[in-house]
């Protein structure tokens, strides 16, 4: 269950903070409507790192279709994998 307060519930910031455990973040609110995020630092790494990998995929997606794809023979031969 999501943990919704409006944001001047700050002022007693400590108890705010409290409510944040990980994959729980507190969302706050002002006049009402949704406007802040309030999330522990793993929770933050774990969402940078999920942007920075899909900006990756989504380049090496682009390449493969401009430059056309590589087969896996030549992947596994390159990797000496097998």
């Amino acid at each position: 269950m999501p943990v919704i307060k409006p944001v001047s519930d700050l002022r007693n910031y400590t108890e705010v903070l409290r409510d944040i455990t990980v994959g729980n973040p507190v969302f706050l609110t002002k006049n009402g409507r949704g406007k802040y995020v309030l999330l522990g630092m793993e929770d933050y790494e774990k969402t940078q790192a999920n942007v920075k990998l899909m900006a990756e995929l989504s380049k090496g997606r682009k390449a493969g279709e401009e430059q056309g794809w590589e087969n896996i023979e030549n992947i596994e031969a390159a990797l000496c994998v097998k």
